[in-house]
């Protein structure tokens, strides 16, 4: 018997994969449908020696992991979407201070309370504009529990590299579903480590000056060097700044540091795209009713393909243009009103051939509702 393989639901994949690349710090509270991962975690994570605390509130959960992710610790909190709603102040200050720390947010039916057992993929346009102003982040997805674990790993791995918060953009489904998963060995997959700064104590540290690679050394917070931090602008000390020069050059790091890295952060799937004719775009668990819609069909000899998006923000809007080059029509297929939908328009030339096929009655999207739609897109020649 095999030990590594295992059948589980996709949170407890995500708790195992947080634990594969290093977590020692969770700070939640509970919501449906995330409360597997405070649950688990909760028994896991003191067994090696980490940290687990319930917090009041969602916003002091943000806030917790911040603090102790600036001490050193990989850290990460998750949610649904009304505490989604509830860290985005909180959000904000880890973009503007660049503090590693990851996000789940398994999503429900919205807004408001919405639908809190039911699955929507509502909360994508708010992890890219839920906190105010100019920013840029990472936003992951998965549809099977195997990369669920791989995309948390990834989310681990960015929030190191570029200093910043990833969002793990879950849903219900994939969230409460159990199918077989297979455990990677550790050092299967590569984890990226905090990059600590090599200047000694008493000698002039600057914790927001970048390495000509781009990456910033940390040193951990209360420990030899002593340096501010603040949600204001700031300068290469951490002081705050109203300089337009500081100000101007602080929102060009924040952004550039990830869209011109979006070909390192893009993870996505594809299937059968060397001759689709009918190109459907899709990610977390409606992905998994794309594809079975693109198998079924192309056993008939109709042209279908998918590409399943894994990083939705940055938005991959080259890879969207090159994939989608030679389709005559090209299908999101999501569980919301179309937030993905529209940056698709924006990358497909021309946008005429973008059209959507959704869900937005906290019911799973199946194959039926999407070969619906394909009927009527190609019954009126659209």
């Amino acid at each position: 018997m095999n030990k590594n393989i295992k059948f589980i639901q996709g949170n407890e994949a995500c708790v195992e994969a947080a634990l594969y690349a290093g977590l020692d710090f969770f700070a939640g509270y509970p919501i449906t449908p995330s409360t597997e991962v405070a649950e688990h975690l909760s028994s896991r994570l003191p067994q090696i020696g980490g940290k687990f605390i319930q917090m009041e509130d969602e916003i002091a959960s943000m806030c917790a992991i911040i603090g102790a992710s600036l001490t050193g610790h990989k850290v990460m909190t998750a949610t649904s979407g009304p505490g989604f709603s509830l860290m985005q102040e909180a959000l904000g200050y880890a973009i503007m201070t660049e503090i590693p720390c990851v996000i789940v947010n398994v999503q429900r039916g919205g807004p408001s309370t919405g639908l809190p057992t039911s699955v929507g993929q509502g909360d994508v346009g708010q992890a890219l504009w839920g906190t105010h102003g100019d920013h840029a982040i990472i936003a992951l997805t998965a549809s099977n529990h195997q990369d669920v674990f791989d995309i948390t790993v990834h989310a681990f791995n960015m929030a190191e590299t570029y200093r910043t918060p990833v969002v793990l953009l879950f849903d219900e489904v994939v969230g409460h579903m159990r199918e077989r998963f297979f455990m990677p060995e550790p050092g299967e997959l590569p984890l990226v480590e905090r990059l600590r700064t090599s200047v000694k104590g008493g000698v002039d540290y600057h914790p927001y000056l970048p390495r000509e690679d781009g990456r910033l050394p940390m040193s951990d917070f209360g420990a030899e060097h002593r340096y501010n931090v603040t949600g204001l602008f700031h300068d290469m000390w951490g002081f705050p700044s109203n300089n337009p020069g500081v100000v101007h050059g602080l929102i060009r790091h924040l952004m550039d540091k990830i869209n011109n890295n979006v070909h390192q952060i893009t993870r996505f799937k594809e299937y059968y795209l060397e001759d689709a004719r009918t190109v459907l775009i899709s990610y977390g668990s409606a992905a998994r009713s794309a594809l079975h819609v693109v198998e079924n069909r192309r056993k008939r000899g109709e042209r279908l393909g998918l590409l399943e998006l894994q990083s939705l923000w940055p938005f991959p809007f080259g890879l969207v243009r090159k994939k989608c080059a030679d389709a005559r029509y090209v299908v999101v297929v999501e569980m919301n009103m179309g937030q993905i939908l529209q940056p698709v328009r924006m990358a497909v030339d021309p946008p005429e051939k973008v059209f959507l096929a959704n869900r937005i009655d906290g019911v799973f999207i199946n194959p039926t509702d999407i070969r619906n739609i394909l009927r009527l897109i190609q019954g009126k020649g659209m």
